[in-house]
């Protein structure tokens, strides 16, 4: 039996529209946008939104760890379930499981873990992110510089092995040939460039070979300079390539965030959360090769001082784009749904409340926490709040 949502605001291709219900199939597509009046609202089941905000469900393109789980350290279905169902709580229905820097067992256990979670259906799972290993040391972050190599044909062969979903793959350009980053793209990858110490022009002969983004703006790359670009003149500049940012107020300061969103055109600059461990999960602290990391006042750090990932969730990201950055929630809802699908090539599927893409939703209260989600249509009332 169909399922129609009313008495929202609903945040359509045009915007908000309080006028409209969203009538979900029983496949788990939205059908119409029906307005009063409509018959076919009066023959489905009825999902009173109480006046919430009505969003596409939120898309996490760089996610460590949830629920207490991190996927290096446990690379199964388990865990990619796991990670997906803490993150729905707040309001993450697809996501990318993100592997950081790690030896070829570890990948391949990780590719087929998600490879496994998404033929059996798991909810939230969409593909994977291969964060690394094929990093510059001079900008490793908490990545262990001992894992990083150069991949050769076999490695570039598993990386992209993933055939049920899309692989996106962090890497340094300097580091790595422009012949295998053509390879990784015409295999499949999305290719972004991240923990990288490249010059502009080395950034710049990267986005000639394919490189499509970059990972976290502004952390672990060369910065802009006067006389020297670095990496993050080169993603500001380039008109095409996309940018993931972390909106924590701490990995990077929020004027910096707003530079970078008026120099790209608008839709390239979307949300991430670097999340880890902590998010869903009443423990603080998680092993990170080995080494303990806890999280004091909403940071994670290493022993060193270092950022060690984020304790942060798609809904706080996005309370911060509105209170941080001063955007309204539709442009700030978009930043983490829409655009992220764009990026993946998933926008007539994903990321839109609109008829045929799949009902994955957020349902946001008054003060921007979550109040339920769906995905593909199935409902989870949660009511979380951070």
């Amino acid at each position: 039996m169909a399922t129609v949502l009313v008495n929202g605001r609903v945040l359509t291709d045009d915007g908000f529209r309080d006028d409209l219900a969203v009538l979900i199939d029983d496949d788990g597509r939205i059908a119409a946008l029906p307005a009063p009046g409509d018959a076919r609202r009066q023959d489905a089941r009825t999902f009173d939104l109480q006046g919430g905000s009505l969003l596409p469900g939120f898309i996490d393109l760089q996610v460590n760890g949830g629920g207490g789980v991190l996927f290096n350290n446990a690379p199964t279905v388990e865990t990619v379930r796991t990670i997906a169902r803490a993150h729905r709580r707040f309001g993450t229905t697809a996501l990318l499981p993100t592997l950081i820097s790690d030896d070829v067992e570890v990948m391949r256990a990780a590719i087929a873990a998600v490879h496994t979670a998404i033929a059996q259906g798991a909810p939230g799972v969409l593909g994977i992110h291969l964060e690394g290993p094929y990093l510059a040391p001079a900008r490793k972050g908490t990545h262990d510089a001992g894992k990083f190599r150069v991949p050769d044909a076999d490695e570039i062969a598993l990386a992209t092995s993933l055939d049920n979903g899309p692989t996106l793959v962090t890497l340094a350009p300097e580091q790595v040939p422009a012949e295998a980053i053509r390879a990784l793209v015409e295999r499949g990858a999305i290719v972004f460039a991240g923990h990288t110490a490249g010059t502009y022009e080395e950034i710049r002969a990267g986005l000639d070979a394919g490189v499509r983004g970059f990972t976290h703006l502004y952390n672990a790359m060369t910065p802009l300079q006067g006389r020297e670009p670095g990496a993050v003149g080169a993603a500001l500049e380039d008109r095409d390539s996309w940018c993931g940012i972390i909106l924590d107020g701490v990995h990077a300061h929020p004027a910096s965030l707003r530079l970078a969103i008026a120099a790209k055109p608008r839709g390239k600059v979307f949300l991430v959360t670097d999340a880890m461990p902590p998010v869903g999960s009443d423990d603080p602290g998680y092993a990170l090769y080995g080494e303990r990391i806890t999280v004091v006042d909403g940071i994670c750090r290493n022993a060193a001082g270092a950022l060690a990932g984020s304790a942060l969730d798609m809904a706080t990201a996005v309370r911060n784009a509105v209170h941080l950055l001063g955007l309204p929630l539709d442009e700030a809802a978009r930043m983490a749904s829409t655009y992220p699908a764009q990026c993946l090539g998933l926008e007539a599927s994903h990321g839109r409340i609109a008829p045929g893409c799949r009902a994955d939703l957020v349902l946001l209260d008054a003060e921007l926490h979550v109040a339920a989600t769906w995905i593909a249509g199935e409902s989870l009332v949660t009511g979380a709040t951070p």
